[in-house]
């Protein structure tokens, strides 16, 4: 897979290695509110029918209205509520009515707010670093394949049935790279998205990610971007947040760890699937990025 996935966002989430952990369908009449800390998960939410409030912890809240899609890839916690939220201390424990599906708010009331949750975990080992290239929130607005997407997870997720744990990967592979480009680029923090947002930067970080083994100067990358040295570093920090050759050692390390985790390789043909001469260079580079040798890495988080 790793050789065969060039695109810079197509490689990252493929790396990420998304899988379903909750999948559920939420009801809600009359004020209702639900509140989670310290969850540090993947979270998506797609509004089938009413009006909300979601409140991520750092950020403003923001009304939610049916067609609405939200993807945030590393959350910490959230509260989310009626436009009116119930009084301070009420009881707001989900009732579970079904299997995958949850009632919020008195049983009395009509059901006026419908939407589609889904909690994911990122198996790679090198989730932190490849979640960092991502912006923290997406939120956006009427896009159909968005809100298509959702119910099929959800509906795979309830099955039993031969290939679901390869399906879903998949499926939450196509959310993914389908949220993360819809959201206008403009508004987006540094990071990768704005890097790919840029022609010239973009040329340069498809060559990162299809060449992690090449030799990939600064001279060399801003010359794919048909820009001057300086003006290709200056215009590459500001885009994607950091310089652009500890751009490449991080994407490099992100690489290295799959393939250490995969257990195939060995050290020497890792290290020039990185871009490394010897398993000796590729081990020292490996130790300052992470901290520890790549046969502790290996030991530690192998298969």
């Amino acid at each position: 897979m790793l050789d065969s996935v060039s695109d810079p966002l197509s490689s990252v989430v493929t790396l990420l290695k998304p899988t379903v952990s909750i999948s559920k369908m939420v009801e809600a009449g009359g004020p209702w509110l639900v509140e989670r800390r310290d969850m540090a998960s993947p979270f998506y939410c797609a509004m089938v029918e009413g009006r909300s409030q979601l409140k991520v912890t750092g950020r403003d809240p923001v009304t939610l209205t049916a067609g609405d899609f939200v993807l945030i890839p590393h959350l910490q916690g959230f509260t989310m509520s009626s436009e009116v939220p119930p009084p301070l201390h009420t009881p707001h424990l989900p009732l579970e009515t079904g299997p995958g599906r949850f009632r919020l708010g008195s049983s009395d009331a009509s059901v006026d707010v419908r939407a589609l949750v889904g909690h994911c975990r990122f198996d790679a080992p090198a989730s932190d670093l490849l979640v960092s290239l991502l912006p923290e929130m997406i939120h956006v607005s009427g896009h159909s394949r968005l809100t298509a997407l959702v119910p099929v997870i959800h509906e795979e997720t309830r099955a039993d049935r031969p290939g679901r744990e390869m399906i879903l990967e998949r499926l939450l592979e196509v959310l993914l790279i389908e949220a993360l480009r819809s959201g206008p680029a403009t508004a987006l923090p540094p990071g990768l998205l704005r890097g790919l947002s840029d022609p010239q930067l973009a040329s340069a970080l498809r060559r990162i990610h299809a060449e992690a083994g090449g030799a990939l100067s600064v001279s060399d990358l801003a010359k794919e971007a048909g820009m001057s040295r300086s003006t290709f570093f200056e215009r590459f920090r500001k885009e994607v947040g950091r310089a652009p050759l500890e751009y490449v050692t991080d994407w490099r390390m992100a690489v290295a760890k799959t393939l250490l985790r995969q257990g195939r390789l060995n050290n020497t043909e890792i290290a020039l699937r990185v871009g490394y001469g010897s398993a000796s260079a590729f081990g020292l580079a490996f130790v300052r990025h992470e901290g520890l040798s790549p046969g502790a890495f290996a030991s530690k988080h192998g298969r």
